[in-house]
């Protein structure tokens, strides 16, 4: 069973020994004041334990106890992260290993990869999948893929396998592979689409042809300390386990056969595993008032050709096309324009109209990367008006409900051959739509920001959002609230004086 996590259970402990719960229990075994006085000066014990005035008072600082602890346990119980998306709950790469045919040292699989995740996608240069054998296994040959090193073969004589090390990494192979050396759904680069999107392309697939393995369900080990990158850090891999063999149907679906032996791994994403800069920046805009609010400076990255030259281009630069075919063309770096936020991405929202019964906006995101065309992009957007969208232009739309009734989060993406590649930065370097919502009267309004978007997603990165205190304000607004320093240090010494109360 799993554990209560600490920050729930010592809350509540601490909330017990406070309550009048706790003094009824307390009372229960003798502890009363009523009882105290009355053997008072008579040694007495409860529950077999001597009790006097001195276990009067250890019992009287118990409720302070319950905070030294909160604080000593949030100190040394945090485990390792587990990955969680609060906008796609139940969103996992799965990997299948389907054994099927034995060999005369092991065996043949074919190992397929599922991206249940709704929005984030595997981009350019792609997955990398890495484990550990159990025993002294080797690949003799792959097709749809590659192993990214052969490691040490020098112990065979005559056929040298794939690829000998003990933690293989394979990847996927380029379009364009001959036909001799591909299986359905591989040789994509290693790029897969997500699965609200498109499920026929959120998966991948490639086959091992494995040795040294044994030739049996009871001799066969399966791998361990499994590995994915896509392309970098971020994903966690459970272990793997063994599941009913897959079974596979004819086309004419008139016979059905299935694996020798399957198993599975899960693998989900956490963008604080990551630990990725931000990729992406939110901008702001009304028709109800002049300022444009810019993404937060320095969002992604300074502008800072003296110490870092190179780091970004002008627009109008006479070197920007040498800059683009330079050494780094083929690096998956960001050469980006020079921005005061730096960022490859920026998604701007402008609530342009306002009509009795609706409203309208316009979204627009735009490149600033001069190395990466976005193919496939999608932008996830939380708002609480989505509930009552009434029409969208140029995009494709799906609801996504991680709340379940409340329908406050949209998935847009390009409409294929139309606007589903976002090209690098330039004049062609941005697509835009807009959206109509219908008021509802409870709800709407365009005071204190109620029109901009609560979060929004680029490719599965969360977008960096301009301080609230910052967004266009309704013209009749007297002033912004101001916090002064004053009043947070005012406030932090009350919070102080209230935990040292109990201590």
């Amino acid at each position: 069973m799993d554990r209560l996590p600490v920050t729930i259970l010592l809350p509540l402990l601490l909330l017990f020994c406070r309550s009048p719960l706790s003094f009824h229990l307390i009372a229960d075994l003798g502890f009363t004041q009523k009882t105290s006085s009355r053997i008072r000066g008579n040694p007495v014990t409860v529950m077999g334990l001597p009790f006097s005035s001195g276990t009067r008072s250890i019992i009287s600082k118990l409720t302070s106890f319950p905070i030294l602890l909160l604080f000593l346990l949030s100190c040394f119980s945090f485990t390792s992260t587990e990955a969680y998306d609060p906008l796609d709950p139940n969103g996992n790469i799965t990997i299948k290993w389907d054994l099927m045919t034995w060999t005369p040292d092991g065996y043949v699989a074919v190992i397929t990869m599922y991206n249940f995740q709704q929005y984030r996608h595997i981009q350019a240069p792609g997955w990398q999948l890495g484990w550990t054998w159990a025993k002294k296994e080797v690949i003799w040959s792959a097709m749809g893929s590659q192993a990214t090193e052969q490691g040490d073969c020098s112990r065979f004589k005559g056929n040298t396998p794939h690829c000998c090390k003990k933690d293989p990494t394979i990847v996927d192979l380029m379009p364009g592979t001959p036909y001799n050396q591909q299986i359905a759904n591989c040789c994509k680069g290693g790029v897969i689409n997500s699965w609200a999107q498109d499920p026929a392309t959120a998966v991948s697939s490639f086959q091992l042809s494995v040795g040294q393995a044994g030739t049996t369900n009871r001799t066969v080990r399966v791998p361990k300390n499994f590995t994915l990158k896509a392309p970098g850090p971020g994903y966690t891999c459970g272990p793997a386990k063994i599941v009913k063999p897959s079974r596979f149907v004819t086309a004419d679906q008139r016979r059905a056969t299935q694996a020798l032996m399957t198993w599975n791994v899960t693998c989900t994403y956490s963008q604080f595993l990551s630990q990725k800069t931000p990729s992406c920046c939110v901008s702001l805009s009304s028709f109800y008032n002049d300022t444009i609010v810019p993404c937060p400076t320095c969002t992604c990255g300074c502008m800072n050709n003296i110490t870092h030259p190179g780091s970004c281009v002008e627009g109008n630069s006479p070197y920007l096309a040498s800059a683009i075919t330079g050494s780094g063309k083929k690096s998956y770096t960001p050469l980006v324009q020079c921005t005061n936020h730096m960022c490859p991405i920026r998604v701007h929202w402008h609530v342009k109209l306002n009509y009795k019964e609706y409203w309208r906006v316009k979204i627009t995101i735009t490149n600033f990367n001069y190395r990466m065309n976005y193919t496939q992009w999608n932008l996830v957007v939380q708002h609480p008006n989505f509930d009552n969208i009434t029409q969208l232009f140029s995009f494709n739309y799906k609801s996504l409900t991680p709340y379940g009734a409340i329908n406050d989060t949209a998935m847009l993406w390009g409409v294929k051959f139309y606007n589903d590649l976002l090209m690098q930065a330039g004049p062609l370097g941005n697509v835009q739509s807009e959206l109509l919502f219908q008021k509802e009267p409870s709800t709407f309004t365009f005071d204190k920001g109620w029109a901009f978007p609560r979060r929004i997603y680029f490719n599965g990165d969360n977008c960096v959002m301009p301080p609230p205190d910052a967004y266009p304000w309704l013209p009749n607004a007297s002033s912004r609230p101001v916090i002064s320093l004053l009043c947070s240090i005012i406030a932090l010494l009350i919070c102080l004086a209230f935990l040292l109360s109990y201590a």
